[in-house]
């Protein structure tokens, strides 16, 4: 999957589509219900989804401008709004979550195109204005999964499931926490690899369930290792 901002604005608006058609078929218990998350209900991944959408357009803005916004105006407030809204009805969950999509799309459309080439700070440090967009689709379809409404790893396009894949095994094999391990795709030759391969495992699967996996999505069902034996330990996805 490409990174390119423009090419992905529509991959962004196919994930929120698919994302609302799963908002709009929670009543009230099933927003109030436990999703993923542990201490979160379904109220707080919608709530944080808007926000978060929010967040972003913030980071466009200060690209698009040269004006230093922060993402969100603290932890401490990013975590009030989404308490604050996790409780609301479903009508307000959507209408919000439609709202907000809005104004990213927006956001993305009034950027131009030497604004893409800034740096914007995140939640967790600096971050190219070119990758927003690639943002916006992981958090969507991540927790989307996180609803625990249907939507499943397995459902994610396979060019987001193998590019997340890429990037958090990149991610990992940047850290000295990581066990080692190869990670091969089902049918494929193309292995990725993390530490020292000598003796490493290897881990065999669809690139959505080895994704799933390395984030904490999944427990690893479906996935073979070679030699027989346990699955190693990912360490908790930042």
């Amino acid at each position: 999957m490409t990174t390119d901002p423009l090419l992905l604005a529509g991959e962004v608006d196919d994930a929120t589509a698919r994302l609302l058609r799963t908002a709009a078929a929670l009543d009230a218990t099933a927003v109030a219900a436990p999703s993923l998350l542990p201490g979160w209900t379904r109220g707080h991944v919608l709530a944080h989804l808007a926000r978060n959408a929010d967040g972003f357009v913030n980071l466009l803005t200060s690209a698009r401008t040269g004006e230093q916004l922060p993402m969100y105006a603290s932890p401490t407030a990013r975590a009030a709004d989404i308490e604050a809204g996790a409780a609301r009805s479903p009508d307000a969950h959507l209408d919000d979550l439609r709202r907000s999509a809005q104004r990213f799309t927006e956001a993305v459309a009034a950027m131009p195109v030497q604004a893409w080439s800034a740096t914007v700070e995140t939640r967790r440090g600096p971050w190219p204005a070119a990758m927003l967009v690639w943002g916006r689709l992981r958090e969507i379809e991540v927790h989307h999964v996180d609803l625990a409404a249907g939507y499943r790893p397995a459902d994610w396009p396979p060019a987001f499931a193998g590019h997340l894949l890429h990037e958090v095994a990149g991610g990992l094999a940047e850290r000295s926490d990581v066990p080692a391990m190869v990670l091969r795709y089902d049918g494929s030759r193309h292995e990725l690899v993390i530490g020292d391969s000598a003796s490493a495992p290897l881990v065999t699967g669809s690139p959505a369930a080895l994704a799933a996996w390395l984030i904490g999505r999944s427990s690893g069902d479906g996935l073979t290792v070679t030699p027989d034996g346990a699955l190693p330990t990912p360490p908790e996805w930042m």
